[in-house]
């Protein structure tokens, strides 16, 4: 390898190993958002449930998840991978994994994090803590990897109709399978109690704190800036540097049209500027466009964002109707829009996003040929318009669905029969806070209520002292005040 080989191979692990960490701090925003959007009384729970996910997602994802997804064994006389169509079957907790690819595992280590993680919000303040634990497990191990094997690592779905599946950085393979996982997980669990009435009517349940909701949108949206022009891979190249700075215009696009969007509906709709909606407008936009970032034209990326934006406040109100708890609108934002923008794959890729993407094309005698484009583009290699990419993301779609649902429905199915599914009523009611975690996420909550809590080592006496006057002190306050109040009887007569 010469010098320039060297410098960049380099520069490509750099830019990949940055852009996993802006995608780790995704971890961050979803920990705002989701606690911004619970009552307090179920603070740590869902905070903690949010660190656990990156820990039990990285020993899941470092025993089995990244050999299922991308354990393709090189020949040892050809040199080339042997890829299974269904299923990797090699580098178990990364034995034998050559240490060049050590950047891959942790890349997309962020990425089965970020789909674990989704599903929180969904089942979030009613959910056991071991069911969940479980299911953290279980995704990021099998779930998760398999699907990204069939799309990303060289299964079947990549050569599907010839020119395969195409899904930039994830709208199907992470989203899609967070977003059907949460809404499954959520008609399994079944609503908390109290938000909807005996008649059915929906029953407001705000989240105690719009300020770390909108920490955790904008913390999300600067991870986003990893999460797909990251997913070129590399930065060395000239199709890279392109890929990866249309990445970052059509993120940036798609997620400022959603978000106006919603604030323009919901003010008509509802007479108001709601804050939450245009957050998760936002994000709608931000899944939106994360199949296609690499192709789209500006112009796309803006109408992409708003059909998001549309997208979401409809899945939200379809949840409503049919009485599914869904307290952060997770399976709207990356269940719908995630399907929306593999759908999108199928009309705005443009044939000379994928050739500098490397995505759909082909070497022939040394020219970059271009297989398949969106519907709506002319190919210039054939002449014409293909509806082929759209087929192949359509399938795409209801295979990852069906997979993810079926798999996860049997797991929390199996939690139930188990009975540990479901936390009971009493911890509900009182909260996961008091109840499990040692107290109130706010010190001052736990005094009024009579739930203190304590230190991590559960030491603490501070909170023992009594936060009211000794017994003593009340006598010779209650003695002034009969003085004070004789003394104004004298005055009166």
């Amino acid at each position: 390898m010469d010098f320039e080989e060297e410098t960049n191979a380099a520069l490509d692990t750099m830019f990949v190993l940055f852009s996993g960490y802006l995608v780790f701090m995704m971890q961050n925003g979803f920990a705002m958002l989701t606690a911004g959007s619970v009552r307090t009384k179920n603070t740590k729970n869902v905070l903690l449930k949010n660190l656990l996910d990156a820990c039990v997602g990285a020993m899941g994802y470092w025993i089995f998840g990244y050999a299922f997804a991308y354990g393709n064994p090189i020949n040892p006389d050809t040199g080339e991978a042997e890829v299974n169509p269904f299923i990797g079957h090699t580098y178990f907790a990364l034995a034998n994994l050559p240490e060049t690819e050590f950047v891959s595992f942790f890349f997309q280590w962020t990425f089965a994090a970020t789909a674990a993680t989704i599903v929180s919000g969904s089942v979030a303040e009613r959910t056991s803590f071991y069911a969940y634990l479980g299911y953290a497990l279980f995704l990021t191990s099998f779930v998760y990897p398999v699907v990204s094997h069939w799309v990303w690592g060289g299964g079947w779905l990549s050569t599907l109709f010839d020119v395969g599946v195409i899904d930039f950085a994830g709208c199907s393979v992470v989203h899609m399978v967070g977003g059907v996982a949460g809404l499954v997980g959520a008609i399994l669990v079944g609503p908390r109690m109290g938000r909807f009435d005996a008649e059915g009517n929906v029953v407001p349940m705000p989240g105690h704190s719009a300020t770390l909701c909108t920490l955790g949108t904008f913390i999300l949206w600067f991870g986003w800036y990893g999460f797909n022009p990251g997913s070129t891979l590399g930065i060395s190249g000239t199709g890279s540097t392109i890929t990866a700075q249309r990445c970052a215009v059509t993120t940036t696009l798609a997620a400022a049209a959603a978000g106006l969007v919603v604030l323009i509906i919901v003010k008509i709709r509802d007479h108001i500027f709601d804050l939450i909606s245009v957050l998760n407008g936002v994000l709608a936009g931000l899944v939106s466009i994360t199949a296609v970032c690499y192709g789209a034209e500006p112009y796309a990326a803006v109408v992409i964002g708003a059909i998001g934006g549309c997208l979401y406040l409809l899945g939200g109100w379809a949840l409503i109707k049919l009485k599914i708890d869904d307290p952060l609108e997770a399976f709207p934002i990356h269940g719908v829009c995630g399907a929306w923008g593999c759908f999108a794959v199928g009309l705005f890729s443009t044939p000379w996003g994928q050739v500098n993407a490397g995505l759909g094309v082909d070497e022939v005698d040394g020219v970059t040929v271009v297989k398949h484009t969106g519907a709506f583009y002319i190919n210039p290699d054939t002449g014409g318009r293909s509806g082929t990419l759209l087929g192949a993301n359509c399938i795409a779609i209801l295979v990852i669905a069906g997979w993810t649902a079926v798999l996860i429905g049997a797991l929390f199915m199996i939690f139930k029969f188990a009975g540990i599914l479901r936390i009971s009523p009493e911890i509900e009611i009182l909260g996961n806070d008091v109840s499990k975690h040692g107290g109130s996420a706010y010190p001052e909550e736990g005094l009024e209520t009579g739930h203190p809590g304590k230190d991590n080592l559960g030491f603490d006496e501070s909170m023992k002292i009594p936060h009211h006057p000794p017994a003593k002190e009340e006598e010779e306050l209650a003695e002034e005040l009969a003085e004070d109040l004789d003394a104004e009887k004298t005055v009166e007569v």
